[in-house]
């Protein structure tokens, strides 16, 4: 029998973290959620809102001893909270940087402090310009001048693993960081240039479907209840302690190819309309695009048996029915993922 016990979730009423909530709600757990509402909103939390197990909290990660005294009541915490989306990153990027590593130092110290475990979701972002691929946990980093404020968020999410890993090396303090390639759903929004909602909105519409840059940008997105599977079993393992793991599918597609069939599985007779980045980004400054990001996950796999279930197909129906269109055919559903035990 399953220990029933008390998550700090930072974050937790954003896209990601909402779903986390309810899956930890859903084992038995208390969850204390932590969030700012900056890019959050309660409305995520809505089916979690009538369980007493749920304490919702409006502050933020950068009020140290509000951090703390959550903490201490909590016995694990999964911080989720950051300041995300190209958009915001390329547009605030002071804000945006002060936000992700202050942030997350207020966390891992009262999770030192307190003895708590950690659970430090991080970004493909990690990865820079590595169009390498599948990029394993090993692989090199490569990033583009500072005078490009995309490469700041990449630098902040290293900033905030060396310090988890440091603080697990030197203090001894439970972490695990997992790397959260592209990852797409229910509650996603299309703000802050998050490509399948936007897209999908826009096909659902019948309006000409953006494309930024020449579309034959890479990657793989991976459905939200496949993700949270993943943080579960991750939460789960005491091997995962002190480790790194790439969380993603590894079904790739352009990002032209996905619009294509977009417009194909909507019905829809919109064109596409391709952008340029200076057009998008005011004058492109601070913006750079990786051309393919693709991960390895066999490290996770061979931990955790994790496997996505959910394919592209699947992701695409479930996002133009999430836009509003009459696509059928529903996400396959994550296979069972394993309570979480008392590793506190």
């Amino acid at each position: 029998m399953t220990t029933s016990l008390t998550y700090l979730v930072t974050g937790g009423a954003g896209f990601i973290g909402s779903h986390l909530t309810d899956a930890l709600l859903a084992q038995g757990h208390t969850v204390v959620v932590l969030d700012d509402l900056s890019t959050g909103d309660r409305g995520n939390l809505a089916a979690a809102w009538p369980d007493p197990r749920l304490r919702f909290v409006r502050g933020s990660v950068l009020d140290a001893r509000l951090v703390d005294e959550l903490t201490a009541r909590c016995d694990a915490v999964v911080h989720l909270a950051a300041a995300v989306g190209v958009r915001r990153v390329v547009e605030q990027p002071l804000r945006s940087f002060a936000t992700n590593v202050r942030g997350t130092e207020h966390v891992i110290e009262a999770a030192h402090r307190h003895g708590r475990r950690l659970l430090l979701a991080s970004t493909a972002e990690i990865y820079g310009k590595n169009s390498a691929g599948p990029v394993a946990e090993t692989a090199d980093r490569i990033l583009g001048q500072t005078t490009v404020a995309r490469w700041s968020y990449a630098t902040a999410k290293a900033v905030d693993e060396i310090l988890a890993l440091g603080h697990h090396r030197e203090h001894g303090l439970p972490v695990t960081v997992a790397r959260l390639f592209n990852t797409v759903g229910p509650r996603q929004s299309a703000a802050n240039g998050m490509v399948l909602p936007r897209l999908a909105a826009q096909a659902v519409a019948g309006q000409p479907l953006t494309v930024y840059g020449d579309g034959t940008q890479r990657r793989c997105f991976t459905y939200v209840t496949d993700v949270v599977d993943a943080l579960l079993r991750l939460l789960a393992h005491p091997g995962a302690d002190g480790e790194v793991f790439n969380v993603g599918s590894a079904e790739e597609t352009t990002i032209a190819d996905l619009a294509g069939l977009l417009v194909e599985r909507s019905g829809s007779a919109s064109p596409l309309r391709f952008v340029p980045y200076e057009e998008v980004y005011a004058d492109g400054h601070g913006f750079e695009d990786a051309a393919r990001r693709v991960p390895d996950t066999r490290k996770l796999r061979e931990l955790t048996g994790w496997t996505p279930r959910a394919d592209l197909l699947d992701i695409v129906d479930a996002a133009l029915l999430d836009a509003g269109g009459g696509t059928p055919g529903p996400v396959t559903a994550p296979s069972a993922s394993p309570a979480v035990p008392a590793r506190v």
